[in-house]
């Protein structure tokens, strides 16, 4: 399965986005922050994005998208704002490294304990990350502490 598939369409505005999760009834939204000539952003879409179990968990539970750290192209931030997707990683959310996968709630606010920067370990580890927003288990601990406590059960 290709790793594009991963991603949702984009409309540009993630104002409308946030419309658009919450009518299909989805917990949060992802945005995969990543640039061109990554080895990291690389390694995920060949590894852990294009593996179907993990494409089904996500598409089940998310809005999905994909932001170039680089790109000069606008787009509307959460709260309808013209920006380029650069700003919008860097201003916004003082982002520099790549990969770094980002949700946020469906206020647009990003899920400050979810926030993950790097690759992760595989499709598991990815999988329990997802599980971490949709479960709400952010609200009571770090992903590391999760990842810890699902590995001695």
């Amino acid at each position: 399965m290709p790793a594009v598939d991963f991603f949702d369409q984009s409309l540009g505005d993630f104002s409308e986005e946030l419309e658009v999760a919450k009518e299909d009834g989805k917990r949060a939204i992802l945005i995969i922050f990543e640039m061109d000539e990554c080895p990291f952003c690389d390694r995920m879409k060949k590894t852990v994005l294009n593996q179907s179990e993990v494409h089904a968990y996500y598409k089940e539970h998310f809005k999905i998208y994909s932001v170039d750290i680089e790109g000069d192209v606008e787009i509307a931030d959460f709260q309808g704002n013209p920006v380029s997707e650069k700003d919008f990683s860097a201003k916004q959310y003082r982002l520099r490294a790549t990969p770094v996968f980002l949700f946020f709630d469906l206020q647009g606010k990003p899920i400050k304990r979810a926030r993950f920067t790097g690759a992760t370990n595989g499709p598991d580890e990815f999988i329990l990350l997802g599980r971490y927003v949709v479960e709400g288990i952010y609200k009571q601990m770090s992903f590391t502490r999760f990842k810890r406590q699902q590995r001695s059960q």
